[in-house]
């Protein structure tokens, strides 16, 4: 009877110490479940602001296009829209008809639209404020648009020596004539990219070609914010290395044309509303 008594005794406590294992496993699966479930809807919820903050926004757009469009049909505007979307003040169309009269007559003849038109007179007065004569340089700086964003294309002789991601003094002249241009327009974005010729590198400062193309893109937006004041703000700095070349790195004067700093003049279309909300 002793013997029965005591092997009841420690079944129970047994089954009892199985049960609070399991009930404390439970538990634990239980709390991380409840965390992750709260995770969840603090992420959800998150998502969900910036998804109303995004369409607040666009909302914010529409109600100024709108009405950018009531003024225009009731002739109270300073601005015009075309039928592609393309938005101009009078004042700016009267000034580019001006700089249009400039142009090259075989180009013009090309421009379709108020958009094509714009292209012609941005790149026109463009090239005009990068003129580089003075410099005896012309064919180491490339002026291209592509729909509404402007790029420079700068030879790498013009800014670095051979394997260096230090801005040279060389290139103070024509950095001071971006700088102006960006300056006088503080709804532009300004990213740099730095590109090179295929020939690996390895050095105790430079790791790659990826590291050297973003080193000298740094350099570029360093000296364009210290020296000339340019906008830190405006200013994106990036690198390419060497896979997107121009022409095939096979020979030397095809590896010097692929070594180029490139930049690109975007509008901010933030800080372009704001613009017209001052005029």
């Amino acid at each position: 009877m002793k013997k029965i008594s005591i092997l009841l005794v420690t079944t129970v406590m047994l089954t009892a110490c199985v049960s609070k294992k399991k009930y404390v496993a439970l538990e634990q699966q239980n709390g991380e479940i409840t965390s992750e479930l709260t995770k969840t809807r603090v992420e959800k919820e998150d998502l969900e602001n910036k998804f109303a903050a995004i369409e607040a926004r666009v909302s914010d757009y529409n109600s100024k296009i709108q009405s950018l469009n009531e003024e225009v049909e009731s002739g109270k505007s300073k601005f015009q829209i075309a039928e592609d979307g393309t938005v101009a003040s009078v004042a700016s169309k009267e000034k580019m008809k001006e700089t249009l009269k400039n142009v090259d007559a075989a180009k013009l003849a090309g421009a379709k639209t108020l958009k094509d038109s714009m292209n012609l007179a941005i790149q026109y007065n463009l090239s005009k404020a990068m003129n580089t004569s003075d410099l005896n340089e012309d064919e180491d700086i490339v002026v291209d648009i592509n729909e509404t964003v402007v790029m420079i294309s700068i030879d790498d002789d013009m800014l670095f020596n051979t394997a260096s991601y230090r801005v040279g003094n060389k290139a103070d002249k024509i950095l001071q004539k971006l700088a102006d241009v960006i300056n006088s327009e503080p709804s532009l974005d300004v990213m740099v990219e730095g590109h090179t010729d295929a020939r690996s590198i390895s050095t105790d400062k430079i790791a790659d070609n990826w590291d050297l193309s973003v080193l000298r893109a740094t350099s570029v937006v360093r000296k364009l914010q210290g020296q000339f004041k340019v906008a830190p703000e405006q200013l994106i700095a990036s690198g390419r290395s060497s896979y997107q070349p121009l022409v095939e790195n096979d020979t030397k004067e095809n590896r010097a044309k692929n070594r180029r700093t490139r930049i690109i003049l975007m509008p901010n279309i933030d800080k372009f509303f704001a613009l017209m909300e001052e005029k």
